[in-house]
């Protein structure tokens, strides 16, 4: 009888411990057993994500045209996606291609090519009121392959410029939920199916079936992996640093014949300018001296970036014209098919656009027109840069720049480091500080996200110039007190007497001399002042230098400046 109890409370241990196996092994393997959160969704897989969750409103799929909201297209495939409420039109762009719709109009333009799509962007009439756009017709818009599957229920979009691996399924095989054998199972493949290979971990391959579905199957299962499709490299059309001269005219380039700077990589003539008379025309400057001015700088291997400036030609103010242009769309399209039509026409490698002053409530459509003006650009192989002032000051100078807008939508955005003391200042003071470059800088790439611009995208203008300031006794500065001098005139200015002292915080020699009863000051801009700022540009990873402007500097300056970007 004793026997017997204790084989039954042996046996009822035993129970015991195999039900709190078998829950322990329930409880383990459950979460892998467990159903996609997505089940019953139309699913949208990205470059092989899932992205069904993240998905901010309903994907709408209707007689056979696929529909993303304007918010999940902002979110998935363009940032700077525009409606334009007034005239009922959305703007999307990609990397070389730009798309303007209106509501409920099936007749688009892409690249300003009449393109007719199956159907249009519309607007929800649900308290929403979201804009849904055809996503489906807008595949070469956005440089994706898109398939549905309606079996599945699934969307798969992949981007043509990265890479694709395919590969052939050896056996039959379960693809499970999981790199795990005991995890659910999705669908089952054979030897006939073919699918996309995403990566490889612990023995178990990451896949995509056909019909979309995402799982896992053992690595010894696939056979015959290729490449199809590689991931697309970009060039830079400049090796190393970018080394660049703006070089100024007003009317009439200059003859450079004979001219050549080791070094220089790149020249930006002001061959045009915005014309008043004619809004979204250009005023060309080019003529017969700028041919020939052309013809020097592929002589000399330079690359032309042709700068268009918002500078009056003809006098007055151009904020109002400036304005009118950026703030309409047909407008901003005539411009920017000008300036397509002129790269084109003189064989230009790119554009630098140089607009300033502007109001800063038009900061926003500046940033449009680039937006705009970018996938136009590089749909032809024309470098894109746009010149900035500092992050701080005042609205026309400083506050019309959405540095990081316009920092995702060029090749290039240059830092015109000048002026920190310029024409309305009430005090005397370096043209260029050290210190004052290094909080822009700063706040160029390191904020936030406010300012924030790519340091292999921000090129460091600097200034072949400074000032001499005359002050009374007061130390106030006198009528006329304030001249420019250029880098090459320096020592003629400076006179023996002057006493110079090296200040650390700019970085510059700061000279000082009487002149009668006035005083004289100057933050010299030489050989030493302009190593230190090139530093800069070293220490920061940044793309390269631009300076302001040719035929300003001492020929002994370059090799300060090639010493430098050469490190």
């Amino acid at each position: 009888m004793k026997k017997f109890k204790y084989f039954k409370i042996i046996r009822n241990i035993l129970i015991v411990v195999i039900l709190l196996y078998a829950t322990y092994f329930a409880l383990k393997t459950a979460p892998y057993y467990k159903n996609s959160d997505t089940a019953g969704m139309t699913n949208l897989i990205i470059n092989n994500n899932n992205v069904t969750t993240a998905l901010k409103k309903n994907i709408i799929i209707k007689d056979g045209v696929i529909f993303l909201s304007e918010q999940d297209i902002a979110n998935f495939f363009d940032i700077d996606i525009y409606y334009n409420s007034t005239e009922k039109r959305v703007v999307t762009t990609s990397n070389t291609k730009v798309a303007s719709l209106l509501l409920n109009n099936a007749k688009i333009t892409i690249n300003n090519t009449p393109v007719t799509l199956k159907a249009g962007a519309f607007q929800n009439n649900d308290s929403s009121a979201t804009i849904y756009l055809p996503f489906s017709e807008l595949k070469d818009v956005y440089g994706v392959d898109i398939n549905y599957n309606t079996d599945s229920d699934i969307i798969t979009v992949d981007s043509l410029s990265r890479e694709q691996i395919k590969a052939n399924i050896s056996k039959t095989v379960s693809v499970k939920s999981y790199a795990k054998t005991l995890s659910r199972t999705i669908e089952k493949l054979t030897t006939s199916d073919t699918v996309v290979f995403i990566s490889s971990t612990n023995g178990w391959s990451k896949i995509r079936a056909n019909d979309g579905n995402i799982g896992y199957v053992p690595d010894k299962y696939l056979t015959n992996k290729t490449t199809v499709r590689e991931n697309a490299v970009e060039t830079p059309q400049i090796q190393g640093k970018i080394n660049m001269v703006w070089d100024y005219y007003y009317s009439t380039a200059p003859d450079r014949t004979g001219v050549k700077i080791d070094g220089v990589n790149v020249v930006a003539p002001s061959l045009f300018a915005l014309d008043k008379s004619n809004l979204g025309a250009l005023v060309d400057k080019v003529g017969e001296s700028g041919q020939k001015y052309i013809e020097w700088a592929k002589s000399n291997n330079y690359k032309i970036w042709g700068l268009i400036s918002n500078e009056s030609i003809n006098g007055g103010s151009m904020l109002d014209v400036t304005s009118e242009i950026l703030n309409s769309y047909s407008l901003r399209t005539k411009l920017i098919n000008n300036i397509i039509n002129s790269a084109v026409q003189y064989n230009l490698d790119g554009i630098n656009i140089d607009f300033e002053p502007m109001y800063a409530q038009d900061k926003n459509m500046f940033s449009q027109f680039i937006i705009e003006l970018y996938p136009r650009l590089k749909e032809k192989n024309i470098v894109l840069s746009v010149d900035v002032t500092a992050p701080d000051g005042g609205d026309i100078w400083s506050l019309c720049f959405d540095r990081l807008v316009i920092g995702r939508n060029c090749d290039y955005v240059a830092f015109m480091a000048y002026d920190q003391y310029g024409n309305s200042s009430t005090k005397p003071g370096t043209t260029a500080g050290y210190n004052w470059i290094m909080t822009a800088i700063n706040k160029f790439l390191k904020t936030d996200g406010s300012e924030e611009v790519p340091a292999e995208k921000l090129i460091l203008g600097l200034p072949f110039y400074t000032r001499v300031w005359t002050v009374d006794s007061s130390g106030k500065i006198i009528t006329g007190g304030n001249v420019v001098v250029n880098m090459k005139d320096i020592n003629n200015v400076v006179p023996k007497s002057a006493t110079i002292t090296w200040l650390d915080d700019v970085k510059q020699n700061y000279a000082e001399w009487k002149s009668g009863s006035y005083t004289k000051k100057m933050w010299i801009e030489d050989e030493q002042s302009m190593s230190a700022k090139l530093s800069i540009i070293t220490d920061n990873n940044l793309a390269g230098a631009a300076f302001w402007d040719m035929n300003r500097e001492p020929s002994s300056i370059w090799a300060v400046i090639n010493g430098e970007l050469g490190k």
